[in-house]
């Protein structure tokens, strides 16, 4: 099955009254790691729409009468939490009092594991940015499924711990790659503070130019004070992401450059939504991949082969396994 986006109009789908048992459980997601993850799930009983497409910014998304439209016809509604959908916030509470409704990270992920951050936000959201801890949400998702169609329950739950054997080979391929960085390579700079949960599980050190979201103004200071980090650390490359706008990425890079350092505008990285479907970016697993060989690259490293657990993905993206 293919996840359908909203914002491309590709999901108008008309309905005549209530989904029969026997038919998928139609179910609405807020961002595409999180729609990634319900279909590897859910599998044929399920069938996912995501409000958020590629280059959408969850942080500045506003429902439109097309997707509170695609609300109202959903059997179950999942969203990351933790104030990611923050103008969605609203829309979502309504419709909890009548759907179903998911708050999938704070269902899944405990407390401890939680970054906490000095802003309006309290909690880092970008909880997908660790695999280990993405991993947590399958069997919550495969759960919640099992409750509307229990006559899938055993396929989804089998469904859930096979992809998590492929998240669990992902983490370690991940940890393997950035560890082949040169030590005092080891560091970060992005647009915007979506690394942190990546920083923290696989070793490096991050820094962003925004805050946590991006409704953040980014000012002169800002800026000035990562053009510091970046001429003090030495840094080769500094990265876009695919939703944000590359200019306060390239003033960073112009101020360290009349102080003299080398510095390059690394690959797009995916922080907040995936890549284009039909693409391996367009997956979870695959924009974990790209982010991480992006990075390593830029940074004196050298990917590690990819594990026989993701022999299959790999073989269908065309993805080289070394």
């Amino acid at each position: 099955m293919r996840m359908r986006w909203m914002t491309m109009g590709l999901a108008m789908v008309l309905g005549s009254g209530p989904a029969q048992a026997a038919e998928p459980l139609e179910t609405v997601v807020t961002i595409g790691m999180l729609g990634d993850v319900a279909e590897r799930v859910g599998g044929e009983c399920v069938e996912v729409t995501a409000l958020m497409g590629p280059g959408v910014d969850p942080h500045l998304f506003q429902a439109s009468a097309r997707d509170v439209a695609t609300l109202q016809r959903a059997e179950t509604i999942l969203y990351s939490g933790y104030a990611l959908e923050g103008r969605l916030g609203d829309v979502l509470e309504r419709f909890a009092e009548i759907t179903p409704t998911v708050a999938v990270s704070p269902a899944a992920i405990g407390e401890d594991a939680l970054i906490r951050v000095q802003d309006a936000y309290g909690i880092d959201p970008h909880l997908w940015m660790d695999v280990s801890l993405w991993a947590q949400t399958l069997p919550v998702l495969a759960e919640t499924f099992a409750e509307a169609r229990p006559e899938c329950a055993a396929t989804m739950r089998d469904n859930a711990e096979a992809y998590g054997r492929e998240l669990a080979a992902l983490h370690d391929w991940i940890a393997a790659s950035v560890a082949s960085i040169p030590e005092a390579q080891r560091i970060l700079v992005t647009a915007h503070d979506a690394f942190h949960y990546y920083g923290r599980a696989y070793g490096i050190e991050v820094a962003g130019i925004q805050g946590i979201s991006t409704e953040t103004e980014t000012g002169v200071a800002d800026i000035r004070a990562m053009a510091d980090v970046v001429v003090e650390r030495s840094v080769p490359a500094v990265f876009v992401e695919s939703t944000i706008n590359p200019r306060t990425v390239q003033a960073v890079i112009d101020a360290a450059r009349q102080r003299g350092q080398a510095v390059t505008v690394g690959a797009q990285l995916y922080a907040d939504a995936m890549g284009e479907a039909g693409t391996a970016e367009g997956t979870y697993i695959g924009m974990l991949h790209a982010n991480t060989r992006h990075i390593v690259e830029a940074l004196g490293g050298t990917p590690a082969p990819l594990p026989e657990a993701l022999a299959d993905w790999a073989a269908r993206w065309e993805i080289p396994e070394a």
